[in-house]
């Protein structure tokens, strides 16, 4: 069979649909901590903000993949596990492998979030794991005694006002804060040791709550290697790969100022992420 003529060949590359289809890999950013927000109306990484942009990424363009560049000290654990659930749906709904780019950190429900990939892949510096539950608080009993002020609470329920701040922490309160914190620690293991199971060294504890930065996660089987996504990307699916950028919008109102609410949600989601990330 002849070949077709040069001239042919520049024209038959210049009509859309006939040109050979360049491989389109979508990207995704969640930043901040999971769940932030949600109360005030804001753009936390909420499973009900993030749906519609998951399916959109998902679905646009058949992609030949999906890289989530991540940086999250972690936050809600129901919203975490629903993210993660989401996003395992998706990629086996659609055939679509899923490679997560962590930034700064990728800790506690960070971590989670990380896990529902295929493939993890993180800087040098970044700080992963933290596979543990917190519940922290204050308690102010010795201080409003010493200024003479007496807490008055009634309940109907004996459970009601436990762990109440202005009162002295009692065993049976601490008894069943942990009781409530096992289980969700219980779940976090599971998703963990079901993703990432065979990578693991099975002579070492990673679900103390500890952190590892960038080899060390790697060389732990949490990651999978150092890379960042558009050169890792490129040399998975050739130097002409298509990148379609998906990102959450900002609600109307919070194009014109900042909430006391979202005020609050950032100063606790900057407390979150200076535990985590040490300072150059």
């Amino acid at each position: 069979m002849p070949e077709a003529p040069p001239q042919l060949i520049c024209l038959i590359m210049r009509i859309p649909f006939l040109s050979p289809r360049r491989p389109v890999v979508s990207v995704i950013r969640l930043q901040g901590a999971i769940g932030a927000s949600a109360r005030s109306g804001g753009i936390g990484l909420s499973d009900t903000a993030l749906a519609p942009l998951l399916n959109r990424a998902f679905k646009r363009r058949r992609p030949a993949a999906v890289a989530i560049a991540l940086n999250s000290p972690g936050g809600a654990p129901v919203q975490t596990s629903l993210i993660a659930a989401r996003i395992r749906r998706l990629a086996e709904r659609h055939g679509v492998p899923v490679h997560m780019f962590v930034e700064d950190v990728a800790a506690s429900g960070g971590y989670w979030l990380a896990t529902a990939a295929d493939k993890i892949w993180v800087d040098q510096s970044s700080v992963i794991g933290s596979v543990g539950v917190i519940s922290s608080s204050f308690g102010f009993a010795d201080f409003i005694a010493r200024h003479g002020i007496e807490r008055r609470i009634h309940t109907a329920g004996t459970a009601k006002s436990w762990l109440d701040p202005f009162r002295a922490e009692s065993p049976e309160d601490v008894a069943r804060l942990h009781r409530l914190l096992e289980p969700i620690h219980a779940a976090f293991k599971d998703q963990v040791q079901s993703r990432r199971g065979a990578l693991l060294p099975g002579d070492r504890d990673l679900f103390t709550g500890e952190v590892w930065v960038g080899q060390q996660a790697v060389d732990l089987g949490l990651a999978d290697g150092i890379g960042h996504l558009e050169p890792v990307m490129r040399e998975l699916f050739g130097k002409d790969v298509q990148f379609l950028t998906y990102g959450l919008r900002t609600p109307f109102l919070r194009r014109f100022g900042i909430s006391a609410g979202d005020v609050i949600d950032a100063a606790a989601e900057r407390a979150a992420f200076a535990r985590l990330t040490p300072g150059g």
